[in-house]
């Protein structure tokens, strides 16, 4: 992911599944890299595993809790050279089971996190007039499916702010990358499948079709090499345009894995 030596990157849901992948690469690479999670336990292991690793405790749906982190953060160990906002929630509802308070809580750790710790990173980027960000959105925010009727709003709605802040950002120096994964083996797809998932997902998970996560951060890594605002790893872009082009085919499959 670029020459990080010495440099400091702050990864958020640094503790499982692709932030972890990437922390430690990061920190294999000589990066000071800050991880950003709840799962506590997650922190230490992943902490553990490099001297360069930093773990904190963040709610990043809590903007009071991610600006004070961010501050220690840039006041013990440096300013944020990269910053990579890969933390979200994922659980399943169709639309009419999906509570009211669940679906405000869905929005505000998936959309306003994301929100909140990009503010809070970005004026000392913008300041120095370098910096880059990379942020998770997701290609369900394109290829909807049932029974995730909430992340996909969500995931949507991050899609367009990182599209927009990247082009507000063009000139400032400041480099912004969305990230759109297709489904990936992590346990965030766990979240999903504790819940009420789509089928479809059920059965990519019994076929191991799920996308390994290594081998997405590969792309990731990939994509930004090659300076790209928007990086469909794996399948994410043949599922995006699947959708945009041929919506009825889409809808169709995806309520046929729904049939009993």
């Amino acid at each position: 992911m670029l020459d990080m030596h010495n440099k400091v990157a702050l990864i958020t849901g640094g503790a499982s599944g692709m932030g972890r992948v990437i922390a430690l690469r990061l920190a294999g690479r000589g990066a000071r890299v800050v991880v950003f999670d709840v799962n506590e336990a997650g922190i230490e292991a992943v902490s553990a595993e490099d001297d360069r690793i930093r773990g904190l405790r963040c709610d990043i749906g809590d903007l009071a809790d991610v600006e004070s982190k961010v501050a220690q953060v840039e006041g013990e160990v440096g300013p944020i050279d990269l910053l990579v906002h890969a933390a979200a929630l994922m659980p399943s509802h169709k639309l009419m089971d999906h509570t009211h308070e669940g679906m405000e809580r869905l929005f505000r750790i998936n959309y306003f996190g994301t929100t909140y710790v990009i503010r809070s990173v970005l004026p000392s980027m913008l300041s120095r007039g370098s910096g880059r960000i990379v942020a998770f959105g997701s290609v369900a925010g394109y290829a909807l499916v049932t029974h995730m009727g909430g992340y996909c709003a969500t995931k949507s709605a991050v899609n367009t702010y990182v599209e927009i802040l990247q082009n507000e950002l063009r000139d400032s120096g400041v480099n912004v990358h969305l990230v759109c994964p297709p489904p990936v083996n992590t346990p965030l797809i766990d979240q999903t499948l504790a819940t009420d998932s789509p089928a479809s997902l059920i059965e990519a998970k019994k076929s191991g079709r799920l996308s390994d996560p290594e081998k997405i951060v590969n792309a990731i890594e990939k994509g930004i090499s090659k300076n790209r605002d928007i990086i469909y790893p794996g399948e994410a872009r043949l599922l995006m345009l699947w959708h945009a082009l041929l919506p009825r085919l889409w809808w169709k499959t995806v309520l046929k894995f729904e049939k009993p």
